[in-house]
């Protein structure tokens, strides 16, 4: 998911430019709410706006909260975990290669627009994914289709993946069969992701009539995908209303959802931009819940009464190095003089909420595939200052860029982790000149092209794969990276070729070593994004991959 992954986040800044504002509008609110005392309307406050209400056109976080609610995939998480359960499919199993996967459907579901759920609105919708033409072939459009199952039926850009999805057969009304041309790690997984949410055939058709379109790196989403109407979910919730003066999005109760109906007849998600304000409003009683909070604020929002449980950990942060955009950057010492340079300690300590820890590969300690014997870069300035000695780089310059106007889950306080990064490197001797940017679309495009010498980035996982994190910057060349280095593609992409499991974690925790070996960029930390909720709310289990599910929340 969760963007602010280098390729995957132009999906979000190309779709809609965000100009966030806080805004209280409790007077809609309160209208919801029952005269007699009795709320009806749960508002929550996330950090920006979605980009669009079809999730399959989408790759942040933000776009998918709302989503989530309205859309079901084949696959889901269990709640507050990891682990995949069913979710349209009750059941589901693959042929020994991996590369058949079938899957026997719940009965009785049905769309919000009254069509009935089978197998048939599957295959529906991944063969119209699959035959996805003209911009929806962008990868700031179709990311996690790319992602999962390679390109299209027709690629019309030799950039575009190969596609790996070979079919899909309505065997009869309530079981599917989807083939694949070769296993992949991404299965079953990516069965699970919202942007594969099973969409009504009869809005499908409807969506086929309008087109997306590009001008350079802006991309106009297409009319149905920005205003509420068209798109049917399976979800407890159905999407009313996209009030973007207000920031606000609008879902309904859903009466024939197939399993335990909401708590709560109306559900409203609001941008507020900025932690204080998300705060302030929750204790102002003009919201029901946040995310994303300050971690300073935890202890006290939980002195006051409120709610505020914190995720379990499944998110990274770290440091990445361009060596396209700075040649010194090329060489081993140097990154490792800039590893050994950055006290991650400290920035646990003093930056992130209880529970966060410190990073020493690309991937959390909590996913299959972290391994124990990685190379270490212990804070260490003196080592830093030889190993800058050694490759005659004494008086190493960098630009290291940050991003402004963002929170993220692995990134509660971007300026403030950039000024003690930028104080770490000076004690070694590195010139850093800061580059601050817009979140959306300066920064995210300028660490994509790789024209960053140094710059901060994260990754939340999308599900429990060790791919899902390595493969998502070191299965092949980067240009937010920069290199071309065989063996660490190749250990990368080892374990993505496997289908036995215990196989593929091993091949994983061979690759975590290879590429800390060569350390392309510098891992910082992983932590556990707090959510807070008002004193009267009965809060949804919360999730490590951020998937709240708001339907099991409610009021005391």
């Amino acid at each position: 998911m969760r963007i602010p992954k280098s390729r995957a986040a132009r999906a979000i800044t190309a779709a809609v430019a965000v100009t966030l504002i806080a805004t209280g509008c409790s007077s809609e609110r309160d209208s919801d709410n029952k005269s007699d005392g009795e709320k009806d309307t749960f508002v929550f406050a996330g950090a920006g706006d979605p980009g669009s209400l079809d999730p399959a056109l989408a790759s942040d976080g933000e776009t998918f909260r709302v989503t989530r609610q309205a859309f079901e995939a084949l696959l889901e998480h269990e709640s507050g975990g990891s682990e995949l359960v069913g979710g349209l499919a009750e059941k589901w199993s693959s042929n020994d290669k991996g590369t058949v996967w079938t899957f026997d459907l719940r009965k009785g579901v049905k769309f919000h627009d009254g069509e009935a759920f089978n197998a048939a609105a599957v295959c529906a919708n991944y063969d119209h994914w699959f035959n996805w033409t003209g911009t929806y072939q962008s990868s700031a459009v179709s990311y996690y289709w790319q992602t999962i199952m390679g390109g299209f039926a027709k690629n019309e850009d030799k950039e575009t993946p190969e596609a790996n999805y070979k079919s899909c057969t309505a065997k009869d009304e309530n079981t599917a069969v989807i083939e694949v041309k070769k296993p992949s790690a991404n299965l079953p997984g990516g069965f699970s992701l919202n942007a594969l949410a099973i969409h009504s055939p009869k809005a499908i058709e409807a969506y086929k009539k309008q087109d997306a379109s590009a001008k350079g790196d802006a991309i106009t989403y297409p009319e149905y995908s920005q205003k509420a109407g068209t798109v049917a979910g399976t979800g407890p919730y159905k999407i009313t209303k996209w009030n973007k003066g207000n920031k606000e999005v609008s879902l309904e109760r859903f009466d024939d959802y197939w399993g335990d109906k909401a708590k709560v007849k109306n559900l409203v998600f609001r941008t507020i931009d900025t932690e204080e304000g998300r705060r302030q409003a929750l204790q102002a009683g003009d919201i029901d819940g946040y995310d994303l909070v300050a971690p300073a604020d935890v202890k006290t929002l939980e002195d006051q009464g409120y709610v505020v449980p914190t995720r379990g950990v499944f998110n990274l942060f770290y440091v990445g190095m361009s060596q396209q955009a700075n040649p010194a950057l090329k060489k081993k010492e140097v990154r490792q003089a800039i590893a050994h340079s950055i006290d991650r300690e400290n920035l646990v300590k003093t930056q992130l909420p209880e529970g966060g820890k410190v990073a020493d590969q690309f991937m959390p300690d909590t996913v299959e595939g972290y391994s124990k014997d990685v190379k270490q870069y212990p804070y260490d300035t003196a080592e830093a200052k030889k190993l800058l000695k050694k490759a005659g780089q004494e008086k190493l310059k960098v630009d290291f860029c940050y991003p402004t106007e963002v929170t993220r889950p692995y990134m509660p306080a971007p300026q403030d982790l950039f000024e003690l990064m930028k104080d770490d490197l000076e004690k070694s001797g590195i010139t850093v000149t800061p580059k601050a940017m817009k979140w959306a679309p300066d920064y995210l495009d300028a660490t994509e092209s790789g024209s960053c010498d140094l710059h901060m980035l994260g990754w939340t996982g999308d599900f429990n794969d060790g791919f899902n994190f390595i493969g998502t910057w070191f299965a092949g060349y980067d240009k937010q990276w920069g290199f071309k280095d065989k063996k660490v593609f190749d250990a990368v992409n080892a374990g993505s070729k496997l289908g036995n499991h215990d196989e593929r974690v091993a091949a994983y925790t061979k690759a975590n070593e290879v590429i800390m070996d060569y350390l392309p960029g510098v891992p910082v930390s992983s932590s556990p994004p707090a959510i807070a909720f008002a004193k009267n709310v009965n809060p949804p289990n919360v999730s490590p991959l951020t998937q709240e599910v708001f339907s099991e929340a409610s009021f005391k």
